[in-house]
């Protein structure tokens, strides 16, 4: 699949139709110009990075350009991509949803800070089979992906499901072909899971996938939810949102409190009751949580941006771009089965804003 780029596009001045009639040329051009006037004027930001956050970036964009005027223009490319663009000085803004550690964010000059909350979800393309109805254990799904399970029928899946008729067919697994936070999040969780998994692979943005030669590879979230959809019998993971924009067949799975769990906003929240004070950089990891109702795929998604910054004007505009959506986008996130920011967190988040500096040394946001 080609790079999916979101583009906020311009707000339209009101034009005037010619046919019109009775309206003179000087009227028509003094409405354009006060239309013209009522409509805010702002910058263009850009950014580029993960694919996890997409859907929602998009819509807070849409709402902040009639609000604010400014234009924010997303490029969904993956996280390893954002983080490179950042690095580069090429993007205002880097997204990335495996968090840098904290050694690296200093190394590179960077502020980073999460903007949402979500999860990545197991989903499954097998006849007969209804959304939430299979059951896995994570070591179950490493099985899997480590070719050992090849087919739906397995005796370890299948005493999962007593009840559910599996199918006596090969199982092609679907993985990111880019490098991918989302996939970092879901190898992690290999990793906590499963020590062949973190022997043999490991968790990365990048990984060698043990079933690359039977596999299909798909860019971004949206690849990999387009070849699960279109191959039968497969299995792939993506952000929730995706999961359920294109009516995916997700799986329950079981977490480390031993409960099978359904992903949901609730279960999403209930993996986020950690202490962001406690790791510098927020560099919080939320897979396989301990709570009793936690999904255990949750993460964050997160934000990059440099400390000092020689066009501030461009990085005030996107600082004021999350700062509205903290503000103004929870019910957007909310519809797209994200769970925003605590507000104690949100206010953390500010905190560290004043890190990110003009060529003064001032704070480019002043709050």
């Amino acid at each position: 699949m080609n790079k999916s780029v979101l583009t906020v596009a311009t707000l339209a001045v009101l034009a005037l139709a010619a046919c019109g009639g009775g309206q003179s040329a000087p009227q028509a051009q003094n409405a354009s110009a006060a239309a013209a006037q009522q409509q805010p004027v702002g910058l263009d930001v850009t950014g580029a990075g993960a694919s996890f956050p997409q859907p929602v970036y998009v819509q807070w964009a849409a709402a902040f350009q009639q609000a604010n005027g400014s234009r924010v223009n997303y490029q969904s490319i993956g996280s390893s991509g954002g983080v490179k663009q950042i690095t580069a000085k090429t993007v205002d803004f880097g997204a990335s949803d495996s968090p840098l550690a904290a050694d690296r964010l200093e190394a590179e000059g960077l502020v980073q800070f999460p903007t949402v909350i979500g999860g990545v979800v197991p989903v499954i393309n097998v006849d007969g089979i209804a959304a939430g109805e299979l059951k896995l254990t994570g070591e179950v799904l490493a099985d899997i992906y480590l070719g050992n399970i090849t087919k739906w029928n397995d005796p370890k899946i299948q005493s999962l499901n007593p009840e559910t008729k599996l199918p006596d067919a090969a199982i092609t697994t679907v993985f990111r072909s880019d490098g991918s936070g989302t996939s970092f999040i879901f190898t992690t969780y290999l990793s906590q899971i499963s020590a062949n998994w973190k022997e043999q692979v490991g968790a990365a943005n990048t990984v060698k996938w043990p079933t690359a030669a039977s596999g299909v590879a798909g860019k971004g979230n949206e690849g990999v939810a387009n070849y699960v959809s279109r191959v039968a019998n497969s299995i792939g993971y993506v952000e929730y949102a995706y999961a359920k924009q294109n009516n995916m067949t997700h799986i329950r799975l079981q977490n480390a409190a031993g409960n099978f769990v359904q992903p949901s906003q609730e279960t999403f929240a209930a993996a986020s009751k950690v202490d962001w004070k406690s790791v510098k950089g927020f560099s919080l990891v939320l897979t396989n949580q301990p709570d009793a109702e936690a999904w255990p795929l949750a993460s964050a998604t997160f934000i990059l941006m440099h400390k000092k910054n020689a066009d501030a004007a461009k990085a005030k505009a996107a600082l004021e771009f999350f700062d509205w959506a903290y503000k103004e986008g929870d019910t957007a996130a909310q519809k797209l089965d994200y769970v925003p920011l605590p507000a104690e967190v949100k206010d953390l988040v500010r905190q560290e804003w004043a890190n990110i500096q003009d060529g003064q040394g001032k704070p480019v946001l002043e709050l």
